[in-house]
Order: structure tokens, then sequence, then C-alpha cells
């Protein structure tokens, strides 16, 4: 069952996207604070920025997508729970946002660095670290880069280690538990409170929800009125994939809950969308 809009908290889609999308300081703070690099400034290149690539229609909803005044695009994405395909997801996100560039016309090399960002509330690894950063690099001689300019960030705010810095455990804190502790996520917690008494934004994520039950109790028609197995599947497929569409649910989500790989999905949702149309 689908949270209710005054229980939202800031590890929610909805609150997480409308929070850093429209409190671009915070977005910068929260980069600043994980990546720990200096940023100026950021600008919203789009909220929860759909890239579909036309040969095939198959596209991804990202979180939050902002670019720095280096032009260095950040993509933050929130993850509530652990699942073993994230890795591979983050190559496929990658790998669309550098098609998106070339799509509107970007040579090779005017591709931009690029972050893609997992801010998880488990370990994703295994492994304790607190952050996790990944870069090409040569497997002869790890002491030299690819330098593509693409990293793949994962954030693991269960981490335990007594040596991570004070404020990183503090927000870490913060999104285990929604307790203010410090500037930054008292800053968190007063747009919580502000996005939960936006009736504006109340009535989207309600509206959302409506949408939600519509398209869920098509898809169980759909699937009863074929009568089998597999029009039963398909109908559930076209549900969560158009809940995608929606932004109602991520597309990680809509796999798990189809038993689906993330690429299989997509594929899958694409084709029967096409036979319904």
């Amino acid at each position: 069952m689908a949270k209710k809009y005054e229980e939202l908290t800031f590890t929610d889609d909805f609150m997480f996207c409308k929070i850093l999308s429209n409190d671009l300081e915070l977005c910068r703070d929260i980069l600043q604070l994980l990546l720990d690099i200096p940023i100026r400034e950021v600008r919203l290149s789009e909220s929860q920025k759909a890239i579909e690539i036309t040969s095939d229609g198959r596209g991804i909803r990202l979180d939050v997508y902002v670019e720095d005044e280096n032009n260095t695009v950040f993509d933050l994405e929130m993850q509530t729970s652990v699942r073993d395909d994230l890795p591979k997801r983050s190559r496929y996100y990658q790998g669309m946002i550098d098609l998106d560039m070339i799509e509107r016309g970007a040579l090779f090399r005017q591709l931009r660095r690029s972050y893609v960002i997992f801010i998880c509330l488990e370990d994703v690894f295994g492994a304790g670290l607190p952050i996790y950063t990944f870069e090409n690099t040569c497997k002869q001689e790890p002491g030299i880069r690819l330098n593509d300019e693409t990293l793949k960030v994962f954030i693991n705010a269960s981490a335990e280690s007594t040596d991570i810095p004070a404020d990183i455990r503090q927000f870490f804190d913060y999104l285990l538990t929604q307790k203010a502790t410090d500037n930054l996520t008292a800053r968190i917690a007063e747009n919580v409170r502000q996005v939960r008494s936006n009736e504006k934004w109340r009535v989207e994520y309600m509206t959302l929800q409506m949408k939600y039950n519509e398209i869920r109790e098509e898809g169980k028609a759909e699937g009863r009125n074929e009568g089998l197995a597999e029009g039963r599947n398909e109908g559930v497929i076209l549900t969560l994939y158009k809940l995608v569409q929606d932004g109602l649910l991520s597309v990680e989500d809509a796999a798990s809950r189809a038993g689906m790989a993330v690429e299989d999905f997509l594929k899958v949702g694409v084709n029967i969308c096409s036979k319904s149309e």
C-alpha cells in the first residue's frame, strides 16, 4: 500500500525529487559532502529526467539530474533496498546518459564528466565502506586510468566505521532515522515539512496514486480477459511499465515486482506496449 502523503520522508522518491529539484543549494551541499569536490553552483537539467532512445523506445527516468558550473553532470538516485543488479543498472544509466548527449549532437570528445550516484540505505558490496567510488583503470597497471571521465558512486548509509567524518555520519543517521542533528540535516527536515504542507504537490501525489490504482486494475482486467497465464503476465508487466512511464515506480522496483532483470523488463515492456496500442 502506498504511503500517505504526510508519511513521506526524504528517502521516498517523490519527496527526494521534490526537495533536491527545488532546493539546488541543498543539492549542491549534499553533492559536495558525498563526493568531496568543490562545486560553486548546480543548475537543474531536469527533475526525473526521462531519456528515450528512439530506435527501440527504451528509456530510463532519472531521479535528480543536475549540472555544475563546469558542465559536469550528476545523476542522484535514492535506493532504499539492496538489489544485486544495481552495478549493472549503474552501467545502463551511465550509457543512457552518454547516448542522450550524443543524440543531442555532442562529439565523442565533447562527452562531459558525469557521476551516477546511488544513495543506498544498505551496503551494496558488503565491505563496510561508507562510500564506494568506481573509476575505470587498467587491469594490468591499476595506476593507469582510462580517463573517460565517468564515475559511479554508491553510498552506504549503514556503514559503521568509526573514522567516518562527523558531517557524513550525521547525514547517514538522518537517512536511517529521519532525526536532524546538524545544519544540513535540519535543512533537509525543514524541506520535508514544507513539501508535506504544499497542497499542490499533495494533489500531484494523490493523482499519481489514483493513476497507479487505475493502471493496476487495467492490467488485472487485461490479464483476466486473456484467460491464459501469458495474458496475465503481460497484463502485470504492462501495468508496471506504465507506472514507470508515469513516474510512480522506479524501473528497478518494477522489474523486481515482475521478477525480471531491468534490461529484460524494458525490452518486454516496450513490446507489450506496442501490441496494446
